[in-house]
């Protein structure tokens, strides 16, 4: 290998590695306690998850609705509910507002409740606070930092960079100057009968390489969520010449609109009905007098394989209809869908899920073992010859 390119490619790592390992690990450390957040949360209060009872037809939704803000402080309004498959599934209400402005976590979720609702008798399970959330704390630490978006989403925004051109650059300091059968077995295998320094050598090597892949697609994934100009351009040189698909809007109606409680349970009834054989749903609402009820019912644990609904909020009409797999939409819109699944690991099934966990917490150690290298570098000092004494006599 070309001993310049190895040379610089040391420098980069070494000092990016430097100036960003402490957020690495923080991001890492985060993104391994919520691989498996979902499963977390009903394993520690499935009481709010889940009904006890389950009967043969459940409220209607303006009622379940209802009920959830009527249990929110301050006269609050919800902005979406999730719902389940599961028959004995609670309905999730959300009540939300965020400042972007803001410089800390605190600031930026100016409220934030989760009303669960049984939604056969319509009694409220609990009001969750969600900025008080042990989750919802460790995810915003793992997207902003806790410092705001402005000034926490640009320094993981950057540090998501650096990790990437660091994964890069390691794998050129990974390859061995001459390959042979010594320097082979090095590349994929730790040494444990070293001392630890060249122990702790090979798990940042080694590890390293084994866990690229999979870091890689997750700081790729990351880069979409922060850079809006590297967003559009991927979707934009993927989808081609496809045009891209206007937003569905409510027609304002000339006269007085039926009744919004029945406009709202008729797009509940006919979202439960798609639901049938499929693993959940959410129900957006409208935010503006163009807006629509949103539906995304999701088929299974992939996030992107789901059926979309758009629904006019004054007649209930369905304005838009839409599959993940429609050939129309363009491979930058899919892949733009597919993002979540892709960061999360999902998209490849459980074994993503648990190969990406392994992944995370390797991405972890790694700032841990490369500062241990960089201290324990010795530069090689010239010995000094002893000078033999000249005798003349």
């Amino acid at each position: 290998m070309n001993s310049t390119l190895r040379k610089t490619a040391y420098q980069l790592h070494l000092w990016l590695g430097l100036t960003s390992g402490l957020i690495v690990v923080i991001m890492a450390a985060t993104g391994c306690i919520l691989a498996f957040e979902k499963e977390l949360k009903h394993a520690i209060h499935p009481e709010k998850y889940f009904v006890k009872t389950i009967r043969k037809e459940k409220l209607p939704f303006s009622v379940l609705k209802l009920n959830a803000e009527q249990a929110l402080p301050d006269s609050l309004k919800v902005s979406r509910v999730e719902i389940s498959s599961d028959p004995s599934g609670s309905y999730a209400f959300r009540s939300l507002k965020m400042n972007d402005e803001a410089f800390t976590y605190w600031g930026t979720y100016i409220y934030y409740y989760r009303v669960y609702v049984d939604p056969y008798t319509g009694k409220v399970l609990d009001v969750e606070n969600a900025k008080n959330d042990f989750f919802e704390i460790v995810m915003d630490l793992h997207r902003r930092l806790l410092l705001g978006e402005k000034i926490g989403k640009t320094i993981t925004g950057y540090s998501t960079l650096i990790l990437a051109i660091m994964l890069v650059s390691g794998l050129v300091i990974w390859f061995p100057r001459k390959m042979n059968k010594k320097a082979l077995k090095g590349m994929f295998l730790i040494k444990t009968s070293a001392k630890w320094k060249r122990v702790n050598y090979d798990i940042h090597n080694v590890l390293g390489f084994y866990a690229v892949v999979p870091l890689l697609l997750i700081t790729f994934s990351a880069l979409i969520w922060n850079f809006e100009g590297f967003d559009k351009w991927v979707k934009k040189t993927l989808n081609g010449k496809v045009k891209t698909e206007q937003k569905a809007k409510s027609t304002l109606p000339a006269k007085k609109f039926s009744d919004p409680k029945n406009i709202l349970d008729l797009v509940g009834n006919r979202v439960e009905k798609s639901l049938t054989d499929k693993k959940s749903a959410l129900i957006s609402f409208p935010k503006t007098e163009e807006g629509t009820y949103y539906a995304e019912v999701t088929f299974g644990n992939k996030q992107y394989q789901n059926e979309q609904f758009n629904f006019d909020q004054y007649s209930g009409k369905i304005l838009k209809h839409q599959f993940y797999n429609d050939k129309n939409i363009g491979y930058g819109t899919a892949l733009r869908a597919r993002n979540y699944d892709l960061h999360m690991g999902s998209i490849f099934g459980l074994s993503g899920r648990i190969l990406y966990l392994f992944a995370g917490i390797i991405a972890a150690s790694l700032p841990i073992t490369g500062f241990i290298i960089y201290l324990n570098r010795k530069k090689k000092k010239p010995k000094k010859k002893k000078s033999k004494a000249v005798n003349f006599h």
